[in-house]
C-alpha cells in the first residue's frame, strides 16, 4: 500500500523546505551528522578497551559485551515509542533534549565506572541507548523534511553515513582517550562532542520539526503497522543489519583462526567492511535519485544481489587479497540498503506518521543487529565458520527475493 505524494507531503509545505543544496542544508547535515557520529562512537567505544574494563570491574567477556549490546537492546524496545512521540511533538526540541540526556548519561557512566559500579554503568548505557534512538529517528525525520523530495534520499544517505564514521572514530580513539585520562573517560568524551554538534544543528534546523497540525490519532499510527510495504521494508532492514553485524562480529575471528592472520591485522582488514559504508550510504541516495530517477527498488535489489554470492563464497576464498576484495564489495553492497531504507519507508506512509515508520524500520533493523552476532556465535562454536557464512549468505538470498518484490512508492 502506497501513499500519493500530496498526502505524504501536505504537512511540510514547500516554504518550509529547501529546494536544493543551500548553505543551510550543509549546516543542518553537519550539525546532525556530528551529533550522530559522536553518539555512534559512544555506542561502540567500550569494545575498543574491553580488556581494561574487564580488569577494572572484574567481569567476564560476556558481561563486558553487554556494555555495547545493552544500547542495541534498549534501542530495539524504545524506537517505536520514540517515533510515536516524535510524530506528536516538535522533533527538533525532542532531539535537543535527547542530546542533553545523552551528555548526562555519559557523565553518569564516568562517575559509575570510576566507582567500580558495573550495574550503574549498564543503567547509564541503557538511558544512552534510549536517547540515541531518539536522536537517530529525529535526525532522519528533520533531514527528510528539510529538503525537496528529489534529493531526499541523498540527504538522508549522507546523514546515515555518520553511523560507520562514528564506529571508526570510537574504535580508533577509545584506547587513546583511555591511556591519557583513564578508561571511564570514554563515556563523557563523545557525548560531550555531541553538544558541539547541537550548536550547529540548532540554528540551521529552525522552523523544522514542528508537529504536523493535529496530533495523529491512534488509528493513524495503526496504519503504519497494518501497511504491508512497511513490513516488507522492515524485513529487508532486518536482513541487512543482520548481515552487517555478522560480518563485523565474525569476520575478524575467521581471518585469525582459519587464515592465520594476527588479531591486529585481522581487525584492521575487517575494519574496511564498515568503513566503506561511508561511500555506500551516500551512494545509495545518489544512485536512487540520479541514476534511477527516484526509483528505490533497483538499489535494494543490487544491494542483496551483490552481497549474496560474496558472503556465500567468503570461506572458499583462500587468498588474502581476494578476502579483502570480498570484504570491501560486500560491505559496500550490504550498506546500500542501510542508507536507502529509511527514506523508502517514509514514502509509503502519510507524512503525519512518517517518524513512526522510520522508528519501526530502526527497531526491526536493530533487532537483526542484536540477534545476528549471538546466533552467528552459536553456529560457529557448534558447526564452524563454513556453515555460519553459508547461512548468512542464505539470508542475503532471501533478501534478493524480497527486494525483487518490493513495490515502488508513489511519487
Amino acid at each position: 500500500m502506497t501513499t500519493p505524494p500530496e498526502a505524504r507531503d501536505a504537512a511540510d509545505p514547500p516554504a518550509t523546505r529547501q529546494s536544493g543544496w543551500e548553505l543551510r542544508t550543509y549546516g543542518l547535515l553537519a550539525g546532525a551528522g556530528l551529533i550522530s557520529v559522536s553518539l555512534a562512537a559512544y555506542e561502540i567505544v567500550p569494545a575498543s578497551v574491553t580488556p581494561l574494563i574487564r580488569d577494572s570491574l572484574g567481569i567476564g567477556p560476556t558481561v563486558a559485551g553487554l556494555l555495547v549490546g545493552v544500547m542495541f537492546g534498549t534501542a530495539v524496545v524504545g524506537s517505536l515509542p520514540a517515533g510515536v512521540v516524535l510524530d506528536r511533538t516538535d522533533s527538533r526540541r525532542v532531539m535537543a533534549l535527547a542530546v542533553l540526556a545523552l551528555f548526562v548519561a555519559g557523565v553518569w557512566g564516568w562517575v559509575a565506572a570510576r566507582g567500580g559500579s558495573y550495574r550503574s554503568v549498564i543503567a547509564s548505557r541503557a538511558v544512552g541507548g534510549l536517547a540515541y534512538v531518539v536522536v537517530w529517528n529525529a535526525g532522519i525525520d528533520i533531514v527528510s523534511r528539510a529538503v525537496s523530495p528529489d534529493i531526499r534520499a541523498t540527504a538522508v544517505g549522507i546523514f546515515t553515513a555518520s553511523g560507520p564514521v562514528g564506529f571508526a572514530v570510537g574504535q580508533a580513539t577509545g584506547p587513546v582517550i583511555a591511556a591519557r585520562f583513564g578508561w571511564p573517560a570514554i563515556f563523557p568524551a563523545f557525548t560531550g562532542v555531541a553538544l558541539l554538534g547541537l550548536v550547529l544543528f540548532w540554528p540551521s534546523s529552525r522552523g523544522l520539526g514542528a508537529a504536523r497540525g493535529d496530533a495523529p490519532s491512534l488509528r493513524e499510527f495503526g496504519t503504519v503497522l497494518r501497511n504491508p510495504t512497511v513490513w516488507h521494508l522492515g524485513v529487508l532492514g532486518f536482513l541487512s543489519y543482520a548481515l552487517y553485524l555478522f560480518m563485523n562480529s565474525w569476520g575478524s575471528s575467521y581471518l585469525n583462526q582459519e587464515i592465520g592472520l594476527s588479531l591486529a591485522l585481522s581487525g584492521l582488514l575487517v575494519s574496511l567492511f564498515p568503513a566503506v559504508g561511508v561511500l555506500s550510504r551516500v551512494s545509495s541516495g545518489l544512485l536512487s535519485d540520479v541514476v534511477f530517477g527516484g526509483r528505490r527498488q533497483p538499489v535494494l535489489l543490487g544491494s542483496f544481489g551483490l552481497a549474496a554470492p560474496l558472503v556465500l563464497v567468503f570461506t572458499r576464498l583462500g587468498s588474502v587479497p581476494l578476502l579483502v576484495g570480498a570484504l570491501l564489495l560486500s560491505g559496500f553492497a550490504i550498506q546500500l540498503t542501510l542508507g536507502l531504507s529509511f527514506t523508502y519507508v517514509r514514502e509509503v506512509v502519510t507524512e503525519r506518521v512518517a517518524a513512526t515508520a522510520v522508528a519501526f524500520q530502526t527497531s526491526v533493523g536493530l533487532a537483526g543487529a542484536f540477534l545476528s552476532p549471538i546466533a552467528g556465535g552459536a553456529v560457529v562454536s557448534r558447526f564452524g565458520f563454513d556453515l555460519a557464512f553459508l547461512l548468512a549468505g542464505a539470508l542475503a538470498v532471501v533478501g534478493v527475493g524480497l527486494a525483487w518484490l518490493a513495490p515502488e512508492p508513489t511519487r
